[in-house]
């Protein structure tokens, strides 16, 4: 299958702060950062997105919980989750997205494993899976031809969030546990794409 794998280019901008309402010490970044602890920090209590999509992380070395980060303002910890059943007080890696400045986003959902079982196509916002027509919570493994999308554990963009993105894994999620390092369960409901 041929892949057209997205290259590191564009512009990104982030202003991170290690206390909320951006107060306390600031950093500006416009690439990757794997530990903020490098810069000073314990952790991001508050951040700007300036320019670009980003994806932080709960933990160093882009470990834990994945959150979104579009363009706009994130006052407190609280505004970049994806649902407060699981509320995440710490934001220690991030970087950008890099798949976000495609404006065509395509992608290929597969109910098991290593593409196998019942196939259906996104390339749209879908609220919920199973509105689309997909009868199953769970989607097993994934191929993004191309763009970047965020999917949710739960419908309505609840939940966990995965980043999903044709450069990482030259768009190949083969296995759920491909799609974070806290993921679990394949159980998804909702995918939005990640445009800036």
């Amino acid at each position: 299958m041929n892949h057209q794998c997205c290259k590191f280019t564009g512009h990104w901008k982030i202003i991170v702060f290690d206390e909320e309402c951006f107060q306390g010490r600031r950093h500006e970044f416009t690439s990757e950062c794997c530990n903020v602890m490098e810069f000073g920090f314990e952790t991001v209590r508050s951040l700007r997105v300036e320019s670009g999509a980003w994806v932080g992380y709960e933990h160093a070395a882009y470990q834990g919980h994945q959150f979104v980060l579009e363009r706009g303002d994130y006052p407190q910890c609280d505004s970049w989750g994806g649902s407060n059943a699981y509320p995440i007080e710490r934001l220690t890696s991030f970087r950008p997205i890099s798949c976000a400045i495609h404006r065509e986003c395509r992608m290929s959902i597969y109910e098991k494993e290593n593409f196998l079982g019942r196939r259906g196509e996104v390339s749209d916002d879908y609220p919920s899976l199973q509105a689309m027509g997909w009868c199953n919570n769970e989607v097993g493994s994934m191929r993004v031809h191309s763009g970047a999308f965020v999917c949710y554990q739960y419908p309505g963009y609840r939940g966990y969030q995965y980043i999903m993105e044709c450069d990482r894994h030259c768009g190949e999620y083969k296995y759920f546990r491909e799609f974070g390092s806290h993921s679990q369960t394949p159980q998804i409901q909702s995918i939005r794409r990640i445009q800036q």
